[in-house]
């Protein structure tokens, strides 16, 4: 058995007689179990260009759906390149856009921002939105595969 301090800042410091060995292991244990019990939410990334066509962008739009489907959030970049830079208002539509696309199942987190020479918006995925839709995307999904 072990004197331990329990309250060192205490009026009268408080200590308790105790086995601190069993005390530490119990103590890990429950700090392994809380770890384990832990949900890590994602961060993904899909970059876009300002001038992207209808099917890429309905190709990547479809990318940032499967992500929002798992639950991880999705970090949105628009890639600027020489001269496109004199015109950010190209990207800042596709990020609107896209915002509205998906506004059913995310909600945006972070308003688009330029950093140098990137756009980014973060977006999070609604709880419970693809619930009630499951069903009809899979279908469409195995359609896809199909015809590949």
């Amino acid at each position: 058995m072990d004197l331990v301090e329990i309250a060192p800042n205490a009026e009268p410091p408080v200590c308790k007689v105790m086995d601190y060995s069993k005390y530490k292991y119990e103590q890990d244990r429950k700090a392994k179990a809380a770890r384990k019990k832990q949900v890590r939410v994602e961060v993904k990334e899909m970059k876009f260009r300002p001038k992207i066509d209808v099917g890429d962008y309905e190709t990547k739009k479809n990318h940032v759906m499967r992500f929002l489907r798992k639950g991880a959030r999705v970090k949105i970049t628009i890639m600027f390149r020489g001269r496109e830079m004199a015109h950010p208002e190209q990207g800042l539509n596709v990020l609107d856009r896209l915002a509205e696309d998906l506004r059913p199942y995310a909600t945006v987190e972070q308003q688009p921002k330029m950093e140098g020479r990137n756009m980014h918006m973060l977006v999070a995925p609604i709880r419970g939105a693809f619930d009630r839709e499951e069903p009809q995307d899979e279908g469409e999904g195995n359609n896809q595969k199909k015809g590949r």
